[in-house]
């Protein structure tokens, strides 16, 4: 059995406007909740970030002393033309079910489909090296909650907060199983 404990980074430092590929740095002035984060993950052998400076940061304030590597498949979904629009600005998307919003592709950018098809790939790679503390994204982590429960649009159905844990097994013969999602500090 392989565990993988995907970290959703600190409050994104956005500016009120959308950041998916958009590289903008980590909100790390909850230092009470780092520590209770950094108490519950305990010792770590195995530590990967998104190349994002938001999830850099975040892995380098959870465990200063250790040497991480960064996973570009790990990188949040990019929002082509919506990257920088603020909040209030963007298309309400709502209408749609979640089967059409996993395939709904913004201009120049991906779907939560074309994520999930670039993610799980490699949650499948790094599961098969074993135990895993992964710091990403939200989209990263409903990807692996999609691939738990096989079905891509029931992955968009997770709420995911900063700072927040949610751990994946890979059970050999078995597949995928949630032991819990978003625990965050209390």
């Amino acid at each position: 059995m392989a565990r993988l404990r995907m970290i959703r980074h600190a409050p994104a430092l956005h500016g009120g406007a959308l950041a998916g590929r958009r590289d903008v740095g980590a909100d790390l002035g909850n230092g009470a909740a780092l520590a209770a984060l950094r108490t519950r993950l305990g010792a770590a052998e195995r530590v990967i970030s998104s190349p994002a400076q938001r999830c850099v940061q975040t892995t380098a304030a959870l465990f200063p002393d250790i040497s991480f590597a960064q996973d570009p498949r790990l990188w949040e979904q990019d929002f082509g033309a919506w990257e920088g629009v603020p909040f209030e600005a963007l298309p309400d998307l709502g209408p749609l079910s979640r089967t059409e919003l996993a395939a709904h592709r913004p201009p120049g950018g991906e779907s939560f489909a074309d994520l999930c098809a670039r993610v799980w790939p490699a949650l499948q790679e790094i599961a098969a090296g074993g135990d895993a503390v992964i710091i990403a994204h939200a989209g990263v982590i409903r990807a692996g909650l999609a691939q738990a429960v096989a079905t891509l649009p029931a992955g968009l159905a997770f709420e995911i907060a900063p700072l927040s844990v949610t751990e994946l097994r890979l059970i050999a013969g078995h597949g995928w199983s949630i032991a819990h999602v978003n625990w965050c500090a209390p």
